[in-house]
């Protein structure tokens, strides 16, 4: 007999190690006598009541996947008062004690808007773009990472041969951090990250400065929240040393088989959200901080900014040169 009933849902943005999470919930769920239920398409799906119950031969070699099997989508009516209340209702109604919701920011503030009509969540943090506050990293950031760096590898490989400077564009809307990582890790001359005003004439004199020390190609990482890569080509071309491409690496950034950093980071946080229902915990995201798992409440983190690590600007200029 099952000692209650909890469902796990996908929402926003799908990044890979999320099949890690729902594989991790359902497990650990079962192994504790609860009925598990998965919500397929995110908070729509479940508004819609679409959903089944799971056994742990429904999430059999799930973890090697990319994307979400449950699908994911977006549900902007969420953010209406009226709907939200609704769906607290019909969440009361299916008799899910709890709803563990895997996802980003819009994630996050959805579950905290239901937390307001008696719900019960518990978010974990699915997000490439590493913006979730509360948490060092995000289910996803390693292996969007790992994607650009193979990606930017080649790259240079052909911007080497041709000498031409390649402008790379990667995803984060309202945050630098995955240009700026990927930049130090593939050892780029520049990253553009919304965070910092772009100054067209001061890229320029650092571009032909690299040329003038002998560098046989430039390669710029650009977040797209930042400046458009087709609009910073306009801006550069004829004015400095190099022919201009550009690249839009796109959502190939959110495919891929997890790295396994990113399916044990996933198996851990599904595990951790689970024994937190078992005790009574909700309405929290579970988080990662060092070298320890943290909960933190909705209410505390549901307005923060995650900045992104700026010291690491200084440490792209030292070893750009």
């Amino acid at each position: 007999m099952n000692k209650g009933k909890v469902a796990v849902l996908t929402s926003g943005g799908d990044s890979p190690g999320m099949n890690a999470a729902i594989r991790s919930i359902v497990r650990v769920s079962i192994s504790n006598g609860l009925g598990i239920y998965g919500v397929q398409r995110g908070y729509k799906g479940l508004y819609e009541g679409d959903f089944k119950e799971l056994s742990t031969r429904d999430v059999s070699d799930t973890i090697k996947l990319g994307g979400t099997i449950l699908e994911t989508s977006r549900f902007p009516e969420l953010k209406k008062e009226k709907i939200q209340k609704e769906l607290a209702e019909r969440i009361k109604k299916y008799g899910f004690e709890t709803i563990f919701i895997i996802g980003g920011n819009g994630s996050l503030k959805g579950a905290y808007a239901l937390s307001k009509y008696g719900t019960s969540s518990i978010v974990l943090p699915g997000s490439i773009d590493n913006d979730i506050p509360g948490t060092e990293i995000s289910i996803g950031v390693d292996t969007a990472l790992n994607t650009i760096l193979f990606a930017v590898d080649r790259i240079k490989d052909t911007a080497t041969s041709h000498e031409r400077a390649f402008l790379i564009e990667v995803m984060g809307r309202n945050s630098g951090y995955l240009a700026l990582e990927g930049a130090i890790a593939t050892g780029a001359e520049l990253a553009i990250i919304p965070e910092c005003s772009v100054d067209i004439d001061k890229i320029i004199e650092q571009i032909k400065k690299r040329k003038k020390d002998g560098k046989k190609n430039c390669i710029i990482l650009l977040a797209e929240g930042a400046i458009r890569a087709v609009d910073l080509e306009k801006k550069l071309e004829g004015k400095i040393p190099y022919d201009v491409r550009i690249t839009i690496l796109g959502h190939i950034q959110r495919g891929g088989s997890p790295t396994a950093y990113d399916r044990i980071l996933a198996t851990r946080l599904g595990r951790m959200a689970v024994e937190q229902h078992l005790i009574g915990n909700k309405n929290i995201l579970i988080g990662f901080s060092g070298i320890t798992y943290s909960v933190l409440p909705l209410e505390r983190v549901v307005n923060m900014v995650k900045p992104v690590p700026m010291e690491d600007l200084k440490t792209l200029k030292y070893l750009s040169i």
